[in-house]
């Protein structure tokens, strides 16, 4: 596995060395510490959480996170995995499918959310959950509308293509604050319809964090 520098931008590690010095702390409070607003730390804040070195309670504030604890100093650099290596298998429902059928499948595959493709297998949209809740409150005849109807359309879609890292995958759902990210084929190969390839997910980078956090895989640095 290849490896390559992460480099924690200034203003984390410096929410890192506030957290330690004043832990437990408000998002308030270190916004005051920064002179920033508060909405303004909130992606770094969450990507800090999502690495292991930061922990956070309700109502009481951030602590160190096990991944710092267990390393004894920030964390500037891990291995750098790509999407492609932690992708899983979507689940891919035809864009004909019912509202009625898509329902079930969420239930059946245990699913946050379905792909859509269309008759030549490539990638069009997603239904969540609130998609079809949305469509069936107060609608009769709603179980038969096909989910084409009721899905986000790519390319409104946040996505990630296989040879992304990991970090960058972290770095969108952070942003755009999101649980999991389709994966595709090159944009410029496939500028339209796309291959779907995989599926990445907040739980699915979290438990390989842990993985590596656990086997003494994450360096610290030198």
């Amino acid at each position: 596995m290849e490896g390559s520098t992460i480099q924690l931008s200034s203003r984390q590690l410096e929410l890192l060395e506030l957290v330690k010095r004043h832990a437990p702390i408000t998002g308030e409070q270190l916004a005051e510490y920064l002179g920033v607003s508060r909405p303004t730390l909130r992606s770094d804040l969450s990507l800090l959480v999502m690495l292991g070195l930061l922990d956070a309670k309700p109502k009481v504030g951030y602590f160190l996170g096990n991944t710092y604890r267990s390393s004894g100093e920030p964390l500037q650099q891990f291995h750098a995995l790509k999407v492609k290596e932690v992708q899983g298998v979507p689940v891919n429902v035809p864009d004909s499918l019912s509202v009625h059928d898509a329902v079930i499948t969420l239930f059946t595959e245990n699913a946050d959310t379905l792909l859509v493709v269309n008759d030549q297998k490539r990638f069009v949209g997603i239904v969540t959950p609130k998609d079809l809740l949305k469509i069936t409150l107060g609608n009769t005849g709603s179980a038969a509308i096909p989910v084409s109807m009721v899905m986000t359309r790519y390319p409104n879609i946040v996505t990630l293509m296989p040879d992304d890292s990991v970090m960058d995958a972290i770095r969108k759902m952070s942003l755009h604050q999101v649980d999991c990210l389709p994966v595709i084929m090159s944009r410029e190969e496939q500028a339209a319809d796309p291959e779907v390839t995989g599926w990445v997910s907040k739980s699915n980078i979290i438990r390989m964090m842990a993985d590596f956090a656990a086997a003494g895989e994450l360096e610290e640095p030198e």
